[in-house]
């Protein structure tokens, strides 16, 4: 039996272990902090005058071209719908080969990992400039960007609940003789889906946002509208599409919390 004294000591260590953990960490980032120039207030004061020449020409935001917007809007939407159900269509068969409890063996598990770990790891500005190089330009290489991006980020989180997910179910359906299909129909998806509606929803949100900065390389939407502008330093245009762009993500962000309700 631990004595007094001995659980004391441990709780000491343990404390001084997390003591010692938090205060690297706190090192690790004031040096992240200070080396790329976040504490150095010279450089922020330097900045001033570049900011209120540039706030200046911003307002009033110019809508004068505003009915030419509404298309590239509703392609930025269109795109950020097609890359997520592009993402979940292949997160879906990965998620299950990445999870511990539904993988056919460590060998798929380790592959399906390292792929996920390599969609992750390509951003989704450099994947649409390989796929405008692929396809040309237009709203394609966008979805295929989200995509396949996407699908990286929403398998690992698919993966996790499965891994999660109660194994009694499971393991009742395999000893009643259920196919692996039917395991993961009856027992398995019953028990995660909110999990799963919430993930693809939350994917979608971030890939309307994302889509917008896809238009920088070719792929379309407004976000090509935006980059056109601030290459001919119409500021207060770029402020108007700045302005138009943040009421579709509010709305976007409304409607993506209006669905989990639903879905709750």
């Amino acid at each position: 039996m631990i004595s007094h004294d001995a659980m004391i000591a441990r709780d000491d260590r343990s404390r001084a272990k997390r003591l010692f953990l938090v205060a690297s960490l706190a090192v690790v980032v004031l040096a992240s902090m200070w080396t790329t120039g976040v504490l150095d207030p010279e450089r922020f004061a330097d900045a001033w005058p570049a900011i209120a020449q540039i706030s200046r020409e911003m307002f009033p935001p110019d809508f004068r071209r505003a009915s030419q917007w509404a298309l590239p809007l509703l392609d930025t939407f269109t795109m950020s719908i097609s890359g997520t159900a592009l993402a979940v269509a292949l997160a879906a068969p990965l998620s299950l080969l990445a999870a511990r409890t539904t993988t056919p063996s460590m060998i798929h598990y380790r592959a399906a990992r390292l792929l996920l770990n390599l969609l992750r790891s390509i951003p989704e500005l450099i994947m649409g400039i390989l796929f405008v190089a692929f396809v040309g330009f237009g709203s394609l290489p966008g979805v295929l960007a989200l995509g396949l991006h996407s699908a990286g980020m929403v398998a690992k989180f698919f993966a996790e609940s499965i891994e999660h997910a109660d194994p009694k179910p499971l393991e009742v359906a395999r000893a009643a003789g259920a196919t692996p299909f039917q395991i993961i129909w009856r027992a398995l998806l019953p028990q995660i889906l909110p999990q799963l509606a919430d993930t693809a929803i939350y994917r979608w949100e971030y890939n309307f946002r994302a889509s917008t900065v896809l238009g920088a390389v070719g792929a379309g939407g407004i976000g090509f509208e935006l980059i056109s502008s601030l290459r001919i330093l119409d500021y207060a245009q770029v402020s108007a599409i700045i302005i138009c762009i943040f009421v579709c993500v509010t709305i976007v962000d409304g409607v993506g919390a209006l669905l989990r309700e639903r879905l709750e």
